[in-house]
């Protein structure tokens, strides 16, 4: 049993806790009214395998119940959870996700307990002090990326995520699902993606620079089946499963598939594998009607695979030196009137933000599509720091923001020699907790255009479910609090009331099975034999 001064993401406001409170045991029914049914079938599946519940329907104003009901005089996601002694529980939300979030609330209230998939104090009740908690989110996208492509991640990993992520009350998983180094979503249009596309023969170990090498094949893809179970999964949890595509860079994995795809003119793109390393990639797209032609057959199917408003078509590093090598590439150039090689990328990416807008929906891509001009529809992840936020938001363009120097988990979390592969910016659990989303120096007017914030979880040094679990987390717990509670300005934060609250949030992982990184430090046998321990200032192995 915990109370409402314990929660992650911390809440808006608690009124209690007192000290009578519900019982949730055998006699514990459950009614769920309309716009309920997913936060119903959760709290089942969820809390009846912890406990195991039967939670049978009961009347809606039955002493002894759980009620869920929506109450559109809340705003969406706002949630509402009273605890009213032998009464019982109820939940109201302005919306379904705003039942869902309640719910999340009242897993933490019942203790780590409910966190597993099976009884482990069979027979025993569990009670919830007298309180009531009202919140809502600060923003409206809280999200995740998960890269696939550089360490395939199988689909069982990905529901994982998707419940760690609903766990935190984050609603947004940005699925970065093709790359240099792998495509993992099955195009039925074009086998090749997946059966040339989706395995490199090796991969090189830790940052680039070591000289270390998993000589074994790696891969893996998505059917899209699989995507369409991530989807529905995503969907019942309240979480938008946003799809990225890259192009016109990072794309060497589709030309290794199809060379045609590629410079032609400038390289033996025939020659070209699935690639092994990290790092800047050369090889990129050619400007071509072949090539739009191709995408174009891409995002259909993505289209019919993800119902979400957004596709990402990342957009970032790519090199233009085959475009100004190439005589098709400035012949294009000729042909559209640009300027430059900027302006050739402004124009792919802005021919795609015509297709998208055409079909209801709405492109993203990282900051550098503000090079050469921004397609008026677009929206922007701003990775490299807050520039290209802030430009965005002041030419009228909405933005996420997960600046690397801040929000790239995948980055080491201490300065020393026993971080497991030093890389990055170092930034603790407290720089992270401190991070704030919207720069000051926006108008409220521009500042309204952060549609909220992602933390990102590269895979290039972070080879298997564990290392990701460990770079991820406890940071994506400080990160699920900025992006949802509503916290002072950074230097004012609590980060001793939050390491506090952490303290009951670690039984919640652990009962998860959460490898998550100890909050004393690593341990002398988590360190890697053989990895470069030197730490590595600056950008990370690609972003």
């Amino acid at each position: 049993m915990t109370s409402g001064t314990e929660l992650i993401p911390a809440p808006l406001a608690v009124e209690g806790p007192y000290r009578c409170g519900f019982v949730v045991d055998d006699d514990t029914t459950l009614w769920a009214g309309p716009g309920t049914a997913t936060t119903e079938r959760w709290l089942r599946a969820t809390l009846g395998a912890a406990y195991g519940l039967r939670l049978p329907p009961g009347a809606a104003h039955a002493p002894g119940s759980l009620r869920l009901l929506v109450d559109d005089s809340l705003a969406p996601e706002a949630y509402q959870l009273r605890v009213a002694g032998h009464l019982g529980i109820e939940i109201r939300g302005g919306d379904p996700a705003g039942v869902f979030w309640g719910a999340q609330t009242l897993r933490q209230l019942l203790g780590p307990d409910a966190f597993r998939r099976a009884p482990v104090r069979p027979g025993i009740s569990f009670g919830v002090p007298v309180q009531t908690i009202e919140d809502s989110p600060r923003f409206r996208w809280r999200g995740l990326l998960l890269d696939v492509a550089r360490h395939f991640m199988p689909k069982e990993g990905v529901l994982r995520y998707l419940d760690l992520m609903a766990a935190h009350k984050l609603n947004v998983l940005h699925f970065h699902l093709t790359d240099d180094q792998g495509w993992r979503i099955e195009i039925e249009k074009y086998p090749r993606l997946t059966e040339i596309g989706s395995w490199r023969s090796r991969t090189k170990f830790g940052h680039r620079a070591s000289p270390l090498w998993d000589e074994r094949p790696h891969g893996g893809f998505y059917t899209q089946d699989d995507i369409r179970e991530i989807v529905a999964y995503a969907a019942e949890r309240h979480i938008t499963v946003v799809p990225e595509i890259d192009v016109p860079g990072h794309s060497q994995a589709a030309i290794a598939a199809y060379p045609e795809l590629g410079n032609t003119d400038v390289i033996d793109t025939t020659a070209l594998s699935v690639w092994d390393t990290w790092g800047i990639n050369p090889n990129v797209l050619a400007p071509t009607d072949n090539t739009l032609r191709f995408y174009e057959g891409v995002f259909e199917e993505i289209l019919e695979l993800f119902p979400s408003r957004f596709v990402h078509i990342g957009g970032d590093e790519c090199p233009r030196d085959q475009w100004r090598r190439s005589p098709t590439a400035q012949a294009r150039i000729q042909e559209l009137g640009l300027a430059d090689e900027d302006e050739l990328q402004a124009w792919f990416v802005g021919h795609f933000d015509k297709w998208l807008s055409a079909r209801g929906r709405r492109l993203i891509g990282w900051d550098e599509i503000l090079e050469g001009g921004l397609a008026e529809g677009a929206t922007v992840s701003s990775w490299r720091g807050y520039a290209g936020g802030i430009a965005a938001a002041r030419a009228g363009h909405d933005v996420v923001m997960c600046p690397e120097q801040q929000v790239y988990l995948d980055h080491r979390q201490d300065g020393g020699p026993d971080e497991p592969v030093p890389i990055g910016y170092v930034r603790t659990l407290e720089d992270v907790y401190r991070f704030e989303p919207v720069p000051p120096e926006l108008t409220p007017e521009e500042a309204a255009r952060v549609l909220g914030t992602q933390a990102n979880v590269w895979t290039e040094v972070t080879e298997d479910q564990a290392r990701v679990d460990y770079q991820a987390f406890p940071r994506l717990a400080a990160f699920a609090e900025v992006a949802w509670s509503r916290l002072p300005a950074p230097a004012e934060r609590d980060f001793a009331d939050f390491e506090r609250r952490m303290d009951a949030h670690y039984a919640r992982l652990d009962a998860l099975g959460v490898a998550y990184r100890p909050p004393t430090g690593p341990r002398p046998w988590q360190r890697r034999p053989g990895v470069p321990g030197r730490p590595i200032d600056g950008p990370p192995p690609n972003r």
